[in-house]
């Protein structure tokens, strides 16, 4: 069996164990065995990778491989062991942000690889050239909205920034705008690739990624995440087409799918719209004239309250201002 076909073997085995990560993940009797399911899989990509690349590149670059595979495990289990379980939704949004960045430079790297040794000395050829290039474009754009949008995310949700939403006026034109424009663009750098396209792509993701996930307030944020869930799998699923990488493509597409089925029933059971969430607060008006801030609100059931109050280390109960002050009644006796 060559090296080649054992790659192929190790993929396909590795999707399966995704596929049993996911079902095992969907049930809290059998998640311990998901996640078992999914380190397995991921340890055995990354075996598969090193062993393929090592036949075509040189020790010295197996080497910083396997260094930055030993870094990145390191400052995983130094992270995981640390966060508190009320802080891994932000620790999710941080790793959702470095899946956003490789893509983005996964899809840099593959553009300026075409454009130093051309087509025909790439596995790209000439004849899906303007394929390669509309897949370059797409990848770093859903990287790039990825990258920003989960840093925002995660500053809002260890109350770094403001959780309210920033409600700009015309921005939803602007949201919209910025996708007509992003368009516009792949279509010109299909015919017409350049480095200045790239760079107005990439720093438009940026900006939309920002705005998006900014526009929506912090008690959407869990939805949110799980969104960024979605937009980071399908940055990993182009990857995998630009890369020519099979497993990447289907482990990119299992989660881009379920984490965005996952951000509909979470919408549903929030009472949200799941249009609003995913388009940056789409349907929110700007604020009134007077700038007052009426903050937001989330709607719980009483024994979802409940729950947050036996689990709280502190509660704080704020009146509201806006109800007149009533005193009780008093009636004299005679």
């Amino acid at each position: 069996m060559t090296s080649l076909t054992a790659s192929h073997a190790a993929d396909l085995v590795a999707a399966l164990l995704f596929i049993l990560s996911l079902a095992g993940l969907s049930q809290h009797r059998t998640s311990r065995a998901g996640v078992v399911y999914g380190i397995a899989g991921m340890a055995l990509a990354l075996v598969a990778t090193v062993v393929v690349a090592a036949q075509s590149i040189t020790a010295g670059a197996v080497a910083l491989i396997v260094l930055a595979m030993a870094l990145g495990a390191a400052a995983g289990l130094w992270r995981a062991r640390r966060v508190e379980m009320t802080q891994m939704p932000e620790l999710i949004a941080v790793l959702h942000s470095f899946v956003g960045l490789a893509a983005v430079l996964v899809g840099w790297n593959s553009y300026l690889e075409v454009e130093s040794h051309g087509a025909a000395q790439t596995r790209v050829g000439a004849d899906l050239l303007g394929i390669h290039h509309a897949e370059v474009l797409i990848g770093v754009f859903i990287g790039a909205v990825t990258f920003t949008g989960s840093i925002v995310a995660f500053l809002k949700l260890s109350a770094r920034i403001k959780s309210s939403p920033l409600v700009l006026p015309g921005k939803n034109a602007l949201n919209i705008g910025a996708l007509a424009a992003f368009v516009g663009l792949t279509v010109w750098f299909t015919i017409s690739p350049s480095l200045p396209l790239m760079i107005a792509v990439t720093a438009l993701a940026l900006a939309l990624g920002w705005h998006l996930v900014a526009s929506i307030g912090g008690g959407d944020m869990p939805v949110v995440v799980s969104m960024l869930n979605s937009y980071s799998g399908w940055a990993a699923a182009a990857a995998g087409f630009l890369l020519d990488n099979n497993l990447l493509i289907v482990t990119g597409a299992l989660v881009g799918s379920s984490g965005a089925y996952l951000s509909y029933i979470m919408c549903r059971a929030m009472n949200r719209s799941f249009l609003s969430v995913i388009a940056g607060g789409f349907g929110i008006e700007a604020p009134s004239a007077d700038g007052t801030d009426h903050g937001e609100h989330r709607e719980v059931r009483a024994a979802e309250a409940a729950e947050m109050l036996a689990q709280a280390r502190s509660v704080i109960i704020t009146p509201d201002t806006a109800w007149p002050s009533r005193r009780p009644s008093t009636r004299s006796r005679s």
